[in-house]
């Protein structure tokens, strides 16, 4: 056992002020290999980050390797609860489930049944990652999550099926699009009404001390619109460079010659993608969000102003 310096564990290893260090710590929480964490493993880092933080000596020897732990817990629980998430939840999963849904979402989309199933399998994975990685320990009642369910499974299949009936007698390319389309739809619905307890409710107000300030609803708006694009950021090269690449597989008749390539084609290649993508995506705005006093409501101002009159900006986790 050890003693190590006293840092704040709880702040990023990255100063999270530019885009740059903020992908480099996204990097880390988002990387797959995570997954691959024992539950020993899980519940030894959640020790050391939860001994760390109460200034017990922990069984590490250097700040290096306590942020190694600290990343292994971020990867698997939730910040605000403690809870450790579902496998599949976790921002750690996003690239290989993305990897495959993605890929079969781009390599089966002409026909009406595989739209129904492509789309369906990625709102049921989405509806999974959006209550994971929500802000904030207020429970979602059941009702709110079947319909955010099956709201968004619907936008996107509406979306799906609707442009792919408008663009059946236009380029190939063009409707190769049509699935970015909807999961940008389904995306719009999916993260809001998921979240929704959050808009109703607020979410809570700290200070640079993470001292409660109070509770802001237009914060949670703030932070879910910023989850939206973070999403939809994260899709968009993947399935735009994708079908590209198939396009031009497809013009110069190597995918005449090998049919059967195109789809393991399509899934490796939004693969690597998705490496990139889902760290860069996330990476546009940092999860400890900052909000000017003087943007919030009225009434939560005066609170602020009595608490700390000098206090001009204040922070919440906007969720991922």
């Amino acid at each position: 056992m050890s003693s190590l310096p006293k840092v704040d564990i709880d702040q990023p290893l990255y100063d999270q002020s530019t885009y740059l260090n903020r992908a480099k710590h996204f990097f880390l929480l988002t990387n797959p290999i995570n997954l691959l964490a024992s539950n020993a493993e899980l519940e030894k880092a959640k020790r050391i980050v939860q001994d760390y933080r109460a200034d017990k000596p922990v069984e590490v020897k250097t700040i290096e390797e306590l942020y190694r732990y600290k990343y292994i817990y971020d990867s698997a629980f939730h910040p605000e609860t403690g809870e450790k998430s579902i496998i599949i939840g976790r921002m750690s999963a996003q690239v290989p489930m993305n990897t495959l849904i993605t890929g079969c979402m781009l390599s089966f989309y002409k026909t009406t049944p595989a739209v129904v199933f492509w789309q369906w399998v990625n709102q049921t994975f989405n509806a999974i990652v959006n209550y994971t990685n929500r802000s904030g320990a207020t429970p979602i009642p059941t009702g709110q999550l079947v319909t955010s369910y099956v709201l968004a499974t619907g936008g996107a299949l509406t979306t799906a099926l609707s442009l792919n009936r408008l663009v059946k007698n236009l380029h190939p390319l063009i409707g190769r699009f049509v699935p970015l389309a909807a999961v940008a739809a389904a995306n719009m619905i999916n993260v809001p009404m998921m979240r929704l307890q959050e808009l109703k409710n607020g979410v809570v107000l700290l200070d640079e001390n993470n001292n409660e300030m109070g509770v802001s609803r237009k914060a949670a708006i703030f932070g879910i619109s910023a989850v939206v694009a973070s999403r939809i950021a994260m899709a968009t090269p993947g399935m735009t460079l994708t079908p590209v690449l198939i396009n031009k597989l497809e013009a110069g008749g190597f995918l005449k010659r090998f049919p059967k390539a195109s789809a393991p084609i399509q899934t490796l290649f939004c693969g690597f993608v998705l490496i990139f993508a889902t760290p860069l995506g996330c990476a546009f705005f940092s999860q400890r969000a900052a909000v000017e006093v003087q943007s919030l409501e009225p009434e939560i101002q005066a609170a602020i102003k009595e608490k700390n009159p000098d206090l001009k900006t204040v922070w919440f986790n906007k969720g991922l």
